[in-house]
């Protein structure tokens, strides 16, 4: 209850509430607010008009009656007739309620507006914040129809008490929450920032937290206030306790103001003034420094507050993931933390250093703490510091400590909690997933993951197994011996029954040749495990066992025997029943060859997201994708850098395997090599952001390349595509700044030749920028793909493309593009197509030119389009007669180029008939009378002409490694074609 004075003290009010107290039973209470409720309404009723204390004690007492449960259907008239009152008490009584017991349905909310409107107009600051304060209790929409409008200028008038003004911005606050349609800044927008220039402090704190939801919602709108805030922080910051005598709570100057300054803060990038940046910086680094100054008081408080500073600082500097020192810093002020004797503050230690594990900065400094983390995981008390553990260590995670943090955490799940297991389930198969550099661990892992927390393996677990196994070669006889060994103990999970039945049906012959591992033996050790299995395994061991009659002939009858028993033809469940009848008679009737076609091998199976990682992201919520994001941000350059997949046959087992999740950050994987492993056997987890919108809208299909209907359109229809003049809006999109392009980078033309024999992959790639490549080419006609992926958590501002073609390349080349977004958000992507048109043969590459803004710094690269004359070309099959007929036509010595080059990595056979498949060519087989040299034929299409191409290419494979040499000889209709064909296949050997 309000407080009053001592002279206008309610004695009917407190004889009431000490009768209320002194009731023995629930009916004597009823009983006594019934009588009062009578003697209430009589006095309401009366002929004789109620003077204000009368009314304000009879108003209280059905407040109490309201708060002790009971409905009060009368009265409100009564309460709103107090609003007119010009006493306070009486007042405050009304309004007190009105706020409680007034919903926004009323019929007397038109009263209600008016007498808050005259208050409001008093400009008496009592009444007025006695108004606001109603106006944000009771917060309906009606309330922020009639006063949305009249708040702001209150709030920025110049002759407001600095009490209404707190009042009227958390009043906005609220009702910018509840209607935010309603409330419109506009012309209040600057005046509103500069409050956080107020000279009182509470008017401030106020405001802040006013300014920072409505930068939430229109960032652009308050960019201002980055500056302002910052000043204000930076006066906080370096000010002494003395200074703020006001406003420091135990030592700490404005505590709640800094952090409220701090999250504002994080609301926008980094600040694109350098003098602003630096202040802010100096800021961040004294937060830091005071952090590790000795307390100035022992009292919980002061520490609270101190921490509570330092919290919010590094979460602006994990927010900016772009200052270095701070990052580590930060990193190791946490790691203080992590053996602190508070539980809270170990907890938000743990929580933040996952978030700083993703930055590239600060990933190495959080690795350093790996012995305190698989400690905390094994001994705190508290289950969600153990989780919080857990979840750094995954965050943490790469592949020189992959095998220690998934033993750890293996381990710890044999006593984790049973609410965290499924979730470490899940983190322990994505790691040893996606950094199985040797597969056989990764089996290994996954069999003592079902072993360990069988009933926590849920479907998806196993089927990545199960696919993975398929999908690689070298991993199936492995795994199929392991699983074997697995099904011998006595107790086995059901789990494992069906990972070795799948893998036993589809591998069980590559262990057949020992003794110990016999079929029959296989056979026998599955079926012993039949009678024990629900409805679902026991349809897979089925299937099972019908592969065995396929894969081993001699346990036919003894499988048969099975199918037949009555449990099995007569089963009750149908699906076994017709299982067992189906699988008897496929094996009675069938004959061999047809036993074998119908239960071949599995086929790999086709990338694709890994369900397991769906499944984590949908537990988690949507912040899990932001570790996989930022992996890439650490590993992406070790693996895009160096050699591209399928062209390097000598490539290492880890590159060649288990590339990060988010290295492809754009889902471009390169072509294999001929004889090399398929597409969907190079990488165990698919990368989790390649499925976007804008990939489907273009017409990409699942495999990443044009649509059927994209590639069978009539050259009419293209021609019109191409159609649109120079002038044309889209193909000049505005540069980001006032800026030049850059020149080509060093590396343009290396990064140009590695697209010569192949049109999907990565392109260039930094620490911030990832540019991915998919096209195709039919006749003279093209259409690229590019794909800008942001993989910072900050966006880029100002994003701007621009093609060019040097020199005489806009006569023999003509390219549309499509303008870009300005923004793409932190660790996302956007799409250009640029279709291509050849007009004539050419030499030079278009020129791209990116630019745009990442932590208020232009970033200009430019690069060279991998788009060559080969690309253009139409493969022609000819047989030996008709080639050396044309070989010897184009015989003039103009016709000719040739070089003789020194081989780069080794003669691989394979290598080079993909080399040569991936310029454009038909490679013909039998067509040269030496066996070891290599023939193709094609047709450069131009729109103006046709130029035909020969090619012959003879390896000395015979001589010393290291002295092997190619002779490759180019003819063509065309001098000039035959020159630059020469030189740009000359580099990919």
């Amino acid at each position: 209850m309000p407080a009053v004075s001592k002279g206008d003290g309610m004695r009917g009010l407190a004889v009431f509430i000490s009768d209320i107290r002194n009731c023995k039973s629930k009916e004597a209470e009823i009983k006594r607010i019934n009588k009062e409720l009578a003697n209430i309404r009589s006095k309401f009723k009366g002929d004789k008009a109620l003077d204000g204390y009368s009314k304000k004690k009879y108003v209280c007492k059905l407040l109490f009656i309201f708060l002790l449960g009971h409905d009060i259907d009368f009265g409100h008239m009564e309460a709103v007739n107090l609003l007119s009152s010009n006493k306070y008490t009486e007042k405050q009584i009304g309004y007190l309620f009105i706020s409680v017991l007034v919903n926004s349905n009323s019929e007397l909310i038109r009263l209600i507006n008016n007498a808050i409107k005259n208050d409001l107009s008093s400009r008496n600051p009592t009444f007025m914040c006695l108004a606001l304060h109603c106006i944000a209790n009771v917060g309906s929409r009606e309330m922020a129809e009639a006063f949305a409008g009249e708040i702001p200028r209150i709030l920025v008038a110049g002759d407001t008490m600095d009490s209404v003004k707190q009042s009227a911005a958390l009043c906005l606050l609220r009702l910018y929450k509840t209607c935010p349609d309603l409330v419109l800044m506009g012309e209040w927008t600057s005046r509103v920032v500069h409050l956080l220039n107020d000279q009182h402090m509470g008017v401030v704190t106020a405001a802040i937290s006013l300014i920072t939801c409505l930068s939430q919602k229109n960032p652009d709108e308050f960019k201002t206030c980055v500056s302002l805030a910052v000043s204000r922080l930076s006066r906080i910051v370096s000010s002494a306790s003395t200074d703020l005598q006001d406003y420091t709570y135990y030592f700490v100057p404005a505590p709640w103001l800094s952090c409220k300054l701090l999250r504002l803060l994080q609301c926008y990038p980094p600040p694109e003034d350098g003098a602003v940046k630096g202040r802010l910086v100096e800021c961040l680094e004294t937060i830091l420094n005071k952090a590790q100054e000795p307390p100035k008081s022992k009292k919980v408080q002061h520490s609270n507050a101190k921490n509570a500073i330092l919290f919010e600082a590094i979460a602006l500097i994990i927010h900016y993931d772009s200052e270095p020192n701070l990052l580590v810093r930060a990193c190791n002020q946490l790691g203080q933390f992590l053996q602190h004797r508070e539980t809270n503050l170990r907890y938000l230690a743990l929580e933040s250093m996952c978030t700083l594990a993703s930055s590239e900065f600060s990933h190495e400094a959080v690795k350093t703490h790996i012995e305190t983390v698989i400690n905390a995981l094994k001994t705190e008390r508290d289950v969600s510091v153990r989780q919080r553990a857990a979840d750094l260590l995954y965050a943490m995670c790469d592949r020189s400590n992959a095998k220690q943090i998934v033993a750890e955490m293996l381990s710890y799940l044999e006593t984790a909690d049973y609410s965290i297991r499924e979730e470490m389930v899940l983190k322990v198969a994505i790691l040893a997933e996606k950094y199985a550099v040797d597969y056989s661990w990764y089996v290994d892992t996954i069999l003592n993951l079902i072993r360990i927390a069988g009933d926590y393996v849920s479907e998806e677990v196993w089927y990545r197994v199960i696919q993975i196994v398929i999908n690689r070669d070298d991993v199936q006889g492995y795994a199929a011996k392991t699983v074997f060994e697995a099904l011998q103990a006595p107790a086995c999970h059901e789990n494992m029954v069906k990972v070795g039945g799948y893998i036993l049906g589809e591998f069980g012959n590559l262990i057949a040749g020992d003794p110990r591992s016999s079929p029959l033996v296989q056979f026998n050790l599955l079926h012993s495990k039949f009678h024990l299995c629900s409805v679902p395994t026991r349809a897979l061991l089925l299937s099972a066992y019908i592969k065995f009659i396929n894969l081993f002939p001699e346990t036919k009858s003894t499988i048969q025997e099975v199918l037949r028993c009555d449990s099995q033809i007569r089963n009750s469940d149908v699906e076994l029943q017709q299982r067992a009848v189906e699988y008897l008679k496929l094996s009675s009737i069938a004959s061999t060859d047809v036993l074998a076609t119908v239960l071949e091998e599995m086929p790999p199976f086709p990338e694709r997201e890994s369900s397991i990682l769906a499944k984590l992201k949908k537990k988690k919520g949507p912040g899990a994708v932001s570790v996989e994001l930022e992996d890439g941000k650490r590993e992406g350059g070790e693996l895009n850098g160096g050699g591209e997949r399928g062209d390097t046959p000598a490539m290492s087992a880890s590159n060649a395997s288990t590339p990060s999740p988010s290295a492809d950050l754009l889902g471009l994987r390169p072509a294999p090599a001929v004889g090399s492993a398929p597409p969907s056997v190079g990488s165990l987890l698919v990368d989790v952001f390649s499925e976007g919108p804008a990939a489907a809208s273009a017409g990409v299909n699942d495999d990443g390349f044009l649509s059927g209907r994209d590639l069978e359109q009539p050259p009419e229809t293209s021609d019109a595509l191409l159609a649109e003049g120079p002038g044309d809006s889209d193909s000049a999109p505005p540069p980001a700044a006032s800026e030049e392009p850059a020149p080509p980078l060093p590396e343009a033309e290396d990064l140009l030749n590695k697209f010569v024999c192949k049109n999907n992959g990565v392109l260039f790639e930094n620490q911030l920028l990832q540019i991915g490549i998919k096209s195709e080419y039919r006749q003279n006609l093209g259409r690229m793909y590019l794909f800008y992926g942001n993989k910072t958590s900050v966006q880029f501002v100002s994003f701007s493309t621009a093609v060019s073609c040097p020199g005489e390349l806009p006569t023999q080349l003509n390219l549309q593009t499509k303008t870009v977004e300005p923004l793409i958000e932190g660790g996302a992507q956007v799409q250009q197509v640029v279709n291509i048109e050849c007009l004539t043969d050419f030499i030079d590459a278009p020129l791209l030119n990116i630019k745009f803004r990442y932590g208020g710094a232009l970033q200009n690269i430019t690069l060279k389009l991998p788009v060559t004359i080969n690309k253009f070309f139409q493969p022609t099959e000819m047989v030996s007669q008709e080639f050396f007929q044309r070989w010897k036509q184009l015989s003039q010595p103009q016709q000719e180029a040739q070089k003789i080059f020194k081989s780069g990595h080794g003669i691989d056979t394979e290598v080079v008939k993909a080399k040569l498949l991936g310029l454009g060519t038909a490679l013909l087989e039998n067509v040269d009378p030496n066996p070891e040299n290599f023939v193709c034929a094609g047709v450069i299409q131009t729109k103006g002409q046709q130029v035909g191409c020969l090619l012959r290419l003879e390896p000395n494979a015979q001589a010393q490694p290291g002295e092997q040499m190619y002779r490759l000889t180019l003819r063509s209709s065309k001098d000039t074609v035959s020159k630059r064909i020469c030189d740009l296949l000359s580099e990919q050997f």
